[in-house]
């Protein structure tokens, strides 16, 4: 259950970062716009942090994007992640 949990994590994650880049804003624009540090936002993009419902909602504001795209996971990777 624990390695599904962190497959789903990791891949909400992922979907973070690719629409990040999609609208070319780097790490240190969203940190500012959430007021937190680089480092800090840098560990929710690679799934080392846990984070809010209040903040992926912030997220998924500053970066445009409907928060269905952020939780959006393909389960055939998500069950080949969760099998490593």
């Amino acid at each position: 259950m624990k390695a599904l949990c962190d497959a789903r994590t990791k891949a909400v994650a992922a979907n973070i970062r690719k629409v990040r880049e999609f609208r070319n804003y780097t790490q240190d624009y969203l940190a500012a716009k959430l007021d937190i540090s680089q480092n800090a936002y840098s560990k929710i993009e690679l799934g080392y942090s846990n984070i809010t419902l209040n903040r992926l909602l912030s997220i998924a504001d500053i970066l445009e994007a409907d928060l269905t795209d952020l939780l959006t996971i393909d389960k055939k990777l998500q069950l080949q992640d969760a099998k490593v």
